[in-house]
């Protein structure tokens, strides 16, 4: 039973030597087509939400982030181009005859498509990367959106804090700070003034 597993995994070897170059271009095909859609769903996001999400940034921030997605989208790009060649190999000048002469060739394009494939998961991971960083970027530095606040008086009292609505009633007002903030309505009868301010 040994002998025969062996002689089974021996010819299995010796196959592999014929099938290594088909699979390591089945697997660049794998690679191509992940990394072309990653590169399109970068450009798309990049010209549908890019200009708006940078618009709102400080001048250095926004130029730091449009270099990060451009280096990831260069990246991204350059792993594609390296899959693809991986996959379909160069053009061949002449047809490459004779037993040895195709062994040593096949030899040498399995090194070099395992060599690109290896550079080409490491531009994916490194294009993902540095898209991920780019939005990091971008989520950091987005200034929240500023609260209403407002002094409100009336002729009993000043009232400061934030506008929360407006309705046949009144004015609703959140005054305080932390968790004793208090919800104030003030009628719109006993309103003297009321001017937006940027703190309490």
């Amino acid at each position: 039973m040994t002998d025969r597993s062996d002689r089974r995994w021996a010819e299995l070897a010796r196959e592999l030597e014929f099938s290594q170059l088909p699979e390591l271009r089945r697997q660049a095909e794998g690679w191509r087509t992940g990394l072309t859609g990653l590169t399109a769903l970068l450009g798309v996001l990049t010209v549908v939400k890019g200009q708006d999400q940078l618009s709102g940034l400080p001048g250095d921030t926004a130029r730091w982030a449009a270099s990060l997605v451009l280096a990831a989208f260069v990246v991204l790009v350059w792993g594609t181009l390296l899959a693809v060649r991986a996959a379909h190999g160069r053009p061949e000048k002449e047809m490459v005859l004779g037993g040895q002469a195709l062994r040593r060739w096949t030899s040498d394009e399995v090194r070099r498509v395992g060599h690109r494939l290896r550079w080409a998961a490491v531009c994916c991971v490194s294009g993902l990367a540095l898209a991920v960083t780019a939005t990091a970027v971008i989520w950091s530095a987005t200034p929240s959106p500023a609260s209403s606040m407002v002094r409100l008086s009336t002729p009993y009292e000043e009232l400061c804090g934030e506008l929360v609505g407006a309705d046949p009633r009144g004015f609703a007002l959140r005054t305080g700070r932390g968790t004793a903030k208090t919800l104030r309505v003030v009628p719109h009868t006993s309103l003297v003034t009321l001017t937006p301010v940027s703190a309490c």
